[in-house]
């Protein structure tokens, strides 16, 4: 696949200060330092992991259950810079108030970015057009942005397929491509037309597809195109929803990752221990000799991603294994409906909140956002053709939720907030005001950062404190077990 090889390299000068892994030279990156040779912090506890298991277990030989639980803990003050490409549709069927939505929240998108940030508008209809190079997100650039996105106008088919490829061309020339994070959201209305883009080769990008309304767009190929990417995710719009809320949540996860292209490799204490199984959801692993490594992709701030390594359980391992199942019934409910077997798919539904109430911590919070899923399950399955406009792809976004153990939006983004963060409760709000007064001003990614830390200042060094000083008390202890084995005759 041929690719464009235009993106604008010269960071605006404005953004050195902010910048610490942006800048125009791969050396100055491989010494630690940026283009003003401020020092680049160390990745150490910008990772937290927890671990919940039983702290004592019988002599004899017994499995247990385990939950690590990985949580973005750095601030995203030092947040690497964001390569976006936006897939817009403009098809025929997009004319009306679907295009005005799209645009505000595409004004919104633009506003949101700083300038550490680079954007790329494509468009698609009968074919795909890239409306311009990947570039800074600076004052100026972002009315031009806005003229860009002002000017698209709805006609034509729905080639996805093409939308998508020239997307990913768009990242795969770029020049300018060190330490940065990057995305695709893809957002469409109808039926593919041409080709089919289960077929595209997205390679390691993660692609976060958006389903907007119910009579027309394609929700298992959207979902299909999601998952097949590294941490993507399916997001249902229903209609009559402003999408800048949907877009908002996938913004704030994307100006908030704090570790890229995480990894948790999983080892068995030697002769203690053996591990039989990991079930991280729908993240790839791999296996090495007894030890097991999960690829996460890129984790936010204060976003939490957990594998279960499988009898007594924790509350915390029990809610987990309950979502997991809880996740694993709404995919055999929708596969029942997608077979005309309505009535077994409300069953296994109605099994599915009978389960939920065997839950210990039923004052979990997790637990009502799953019974509130399961109760909208069950009114979009009335009929058959509810199921089939707005069922399915609620189903599938739950489900591509649940498995990346990311948010995505479900009909809407106010009522199911699993593993929602506190940058994406801001943004949510702040988009709800914008819709209203889109020519209000609307605060940067870089003012929310500093409201962040005003509001908690020890924030950005929190996370490295904990974990030297945790590294300290183990060091400590070693040496108590040096200094007690040596004292023994």
């Amino acid at each position: 696949m041929s690719s464009f090889n235009d993106d604008e390299q010269n960071v605006p000068a404005s953004n050195s200060s902010n910048n610490n892994n942006n800048g125009a030279s791969a050396a100055a990156a491989a010494a630690g330092t940026n283009n003003t040779n401020k020092p680049t912090l160390s990745v150490a506890g910008k990772v937290q992991l927890s671990v919940y298991k039983n702290e004592t277990a019988p002599l004899e030989e017994n499995r247990q259950q385990i939950l690590l639980e990985l949580t973005g803990a750095a601030s995203a003050g030092d947040r690497p810079g964001l390569d976006l490409v936006a897939v817009l549709a403009v098809s025929g069927s997009m004319d009306g108030e679907k295009l005005s939505k799209m645009k505000t929240a595409m004004l919104f998108v633009i506003k949101k970015l700083s300038n550490i940030d680079r954007l790329s508008v494509v468009s698609f209809s009968d074919g795909a057009a890239r409306l311009c190079p990947l570039r800074f997100v600076t004052e100026a650039s972002q009315k031009e942005f806005k003229a860009l996105v002002d000017g698209l106008v709805a006609r034509g088919g729905t080639n996805i397929t093409d939308g998508l490829r020239t997307g990913l061309k768009v990242l795969a020339g770029r020049r300018l491509a060190g330490g940065r994070v990057v995305s695709v959201m893809l957002m469409s209305d109808g039926q593919q037309t041409t080709g089919d883009a289960r077929n595209v080769d997205v390679g390691n990008v993660p692609v976060y597809t958006f389903g907007f309304g119910a009579d027309h767009h394609d929700a298992a190929l959207l979902d299909a195109v999601a998952r097949k990417s590294m941490g993507g995710t399916f997001n249902y719009v229903q209609d009559g929803v402003n999408l800048s809320g949907p877009f908002s949540q996938l913004l704030a996860g994307l100006l908030t990752v704090v570790v890229q292209d995480l990894k948790l490799t999983v080892t068995p204490t030697q002769d203690e221990a053996v591990i039989e199984k990991v079930d991280p959801g729908s993240y790839p692993q791999q296996k090495a000799g007894e030890s097991v490594t999960v690829s996460f992709g890129d984790l936010s701030s204060r976003r939490a991603g957990a594998a279960a390594d499988p009898d007594a359980v924790k509350p915390e391992v029990q809610t987990e294994l309950a979502r997991r199942m809880h996740a694993a019934m709404i995919g055999e409910a929708r596969a029942m409906a997608d077979g005309n077997n309505l009535g077994d798919a409300k069953d296994k539904i109605v099994e599915a909140q009978n389960a939920l109430e065997d839950i210990l911590e039923q004052s979990s919070p997790v637990v009502d956002m799953l019974r509130t899923e399961l109760q909208q399950l069950l009114r979009l399955m009335k009929s058959q053709e509810m199921y089939e406009k707005q069922g399915r792809a609620y189903a599938l976004s739950s489900e591509t939720s649940h498995a990346r153990q990311r948010f995505a939006a479900r009909g809407d983004v106010g009522e199911v907030r699993l593993f929602a963060t506190p940058r994406m409760d801001k943004y949510l709000e702040q988009a709800k005001i914008f819709d209203d007064n889109p020519d209000a001003p609307l605060p940067s990614a870089d003012d929310d950062v500093k409201e962040e830390i005003a509001a908690n200042p020890l924030a950005p060094i929190a996370g490295p404190i904990a974990f030297y000083i945790q590294a300290a008390i183990k060091a400590l202890q070693a040496i108590e077990m040096l200094v007690t084995a040596a004292a023994q005759p």
